[in-house]
């Protein structure tokens, strides 16, 4: 089947665009964006999904303001011409890897946007993350990191919010991931085991950032540590690698909150060819809980059905979520950071399901041995 873009010279196959290499129902392709404003009183969130052998699209934004965090989630069948848009959520490419429009038009929600992200830095490639079990491939993707500005408005029940020189992250990624119900199989069932690390942090004069997986063990199978430069007028944010720092070395530390697998403070050591031996110390202010955008979602999850579109929504007050919930566990705290003497902005992510012994984590979904 042809459609638009195979008037484009992108193709990978022998196939149209329309037609995934792989026949895993698992295979997706994803939008994430996270934006706050300086002082860290506001964050927002959205993410959007093609499930091409699914035959599901998904979108759902979020926002923090007065201490609650309201979503509006959107699915239903995916357009085959890969369009990005479901419901009242949309997504709009202005200029490839610089500039994006994101919407969220009316809903009975009450939650609608009209956002711009500018690109601060350029794209950075993060290591291949793939994982397997036993037989199974499990997890098969790449993802694209890219800091950046915000402008435009969000309005909450009639309550407008000014978005101006916002800080933000945003990411792209595809491959195969577990989404949506899974294929019922013969295999033997595993104690799930996840311990990730991701934080992305913007500095006046440039950008850092750390992203791990670690085992059980404390092995780390994955990693990454950047300092990625702030764009000058007219460079390019793509093409020739950037000249990025790569860091060595990397350490952590995370000061658990009481009852919880969220860390109320946290610190990366690491050492740079330019810094030289340097640590990033993290400071939370609060977190989100990415189910608002269908991460881990017991309803919404991504890749889930709902027939040919549906729309809805939640809203949640910060400390009604209980932190122990399955659905609860992935965040995105908002952080202030300090490098020396610069301090800044950014998110902690963290996803910690099962054991990880450096940090006295046990059982699935236990609070912290201290």
């Amino acid at each position: 089947m042809l459609t638009p873009y195979d008037d484009y010279p992108i193709h990978q196959t022998a196939d149209p665009i329309a037609h995934p290499a792989s026949g895993d129902p698992n295979q997706y392709d994803r939008y994430f964006f996270n934006g706050f404003t300086p002082d860290g009183s506001t964050f927002f969130a959205a993410a959007m999904g093609h499930y091409p052998n699914r035959g599901i699209i998904d979108g759902a934004f979020s926002v923090i303001t007065g201490g609650v965090q309201h979503s509006v989630f959107a699915s239903g069948r995916m357009p085959i011409d890969r369009s990005a848009e479901i419901g009242p959520v949309s997504i709009d490419v202005l200029e490839p890897l610089r500039s994006l429009r994101l919407r969220v038009g009316p809903n009975d929600m009450g939650i609608e946007a009209d956002l711009r992200f500018d690109a601060r830095t350029p794209v950075i490639e993060e290591p291949r993350n793939t994982i397997t079990a036993g037989t199974r491939r499990v997890m098969d993707s790449t993802r694209m990191t890219q800091w950046g500005h915000w402008s435009g408005s969000i309005d909450v029940a009639g309550e407008p919010i000014t978005i101006d020189a916002a800080y933000g992250v945003r990411d792209r990624s595809w491959g195969q991931r577990n989404v949506g119900a899974q294929l019922p199989t013969t295999f033997e069932p595993q104690v799930p085991q996840i311990f990730w690390l991701w934080a992305p942090i913007h500095f006046d004069r440039f950008c850092t950032h750390v992203a791990m997986f670690e085992y059980a063990d404390g092995r780390r199978w994955l990693e990454q540590g950047l300092v990625v430069p702030v764009l000058g007028e007219g460079e390019p944010t793509w093409g020739a690698p950037p000249a990025v720092e790569h860091l060595s070395g990397i350490g952590y530390e995370l000061d658990w909150m009481p009852g919880t697998r969220v860390a109320g403070s946290a610190a990366f050591s690491f050492t740079s060819p330019r810094l030289g031996a340097s640590r990033i110390e993290l400071e939370r202010l609060y977190s989100f809980r990415m189910r608002g955008i269908g991460y881990t979602h017991p309803e919404w999850g991504h890749g889930s059905l709902h027939g040919p579109l549906e729309v809805g929504g939640e809203s949640i007050a910060l400390d009604a979520f209980d932190p122990l919930d399955p659905s609860c566990i992935h965040v995105q705290s908002v952080c202030r950071a300090r490098l020396g003497d610069q301090v800044g902005i950014g998110v902690l992510e963290q996803l910690h399901f099962g054991a990880h012994a450096p940090t006295g984590l046990s059982g699935i979904l236990d609070p912290p041995v201290s």
